[in-house]
């Protein structure tokens, strides 16, 4: 974007921060509404069995490739990091509005706060550990293939970056949840396969919007192809 005016930098900045927050909104909601678990049956072919977490997470490793491909590799991992600082933010609220004690007329007495939100610090302890593996991961291996391929083959980068780096998170993230004891390790092979497949198909599921966001980005500031947006 060499020839780009002040107008189109800002909004390219305005784009960012919008990605940035639903990033940050999708990882903090994930933390805290992962102690419900549901299955879906897949068309007959294999039922999942997961935590409703999984559901936001996704969007994560699609707006981070975004703002690798579109951004650069700086500005992703500062979104990763701010991320991060958002977590932890929010697991200190969280572990305040547990500490204080509930009125006698509250219609959610303590036990029932701390029954949904109790475990929500090991779950942001975990998710974080996970999280900071699978994602810088992601960015890293993304870059790669961009200077192997010369910013040509998009799927390629972004499905094999994303197959890996989920892996990577599933994996941590359960086994530190079966460590602290929140869930049992009998589920632990199961859970982890589940989690993969359906974090995979939801990969595979996304392409066509990386494709459809880049290909915006690419019209709207002129960007060639490889070509990152520097502000």
């Amino acid at each position: 974007m060499s020839k780009s005016t002040l107008k189109d930098k800002l909004t390219a900045q305005r784009i960012y921060l919008i990605l940035g927050a639903l990033f940050i909104a999708s990882l903090v909601v994930s933390n805290l509404i992962f102690q419900k678990f549901f299955y879906w049956d897949f068309f007959g072919i294999y039922t999942f069995e997961i935590s409703v977490g999984i559901l936001p997470y996704p969007i994560t490793f699609l707006i981070t490739d975004i703002i690798s491909e579109i951004y650069g590799k700086r500005k992703a991992n500062q979104v990763v990091t701010a991320g991060i600082f958002a977590s932890f933010f929010s697991m200190l609220i969280v572990y305040v509005a547990g500490a204080v004690p509930a009125t006698d007329w509250s219609p959610i007495n303590n036990n029932l706060f701390d029954q949904v939100f109790g475990a929500t610090a090991i779950a942001v302890l975990a998710s974080m550990m996970a999280y900071l593996l699978a994602q810088y991961i992601d960015i890293r291996i993304f870059h790669f293939w961009k200077r192997l391929t010369k910013g040509k083959h998009l799927w390629l980068r972004n499905n094999f970056s994303t197959f890996f780096s989920q892996f990577v998170d599933t994996f941590t993230v359960l086994f530190l949840l079966c460590s602290f004891g929140k869930i049992d390790w009998d589920l632990f092979a199961a859970l982890l396969v589940s989690g993969f497949l359906f974090k995979v198909l939801i990969a595979a599921l996304d392409t066509p919007f990386l494709y459809a966001a880049v290909y915006f980005f690419r019209k709207r500031f002129n960007l060639k192809i490889g070509e990152e947006i520097d502000f």
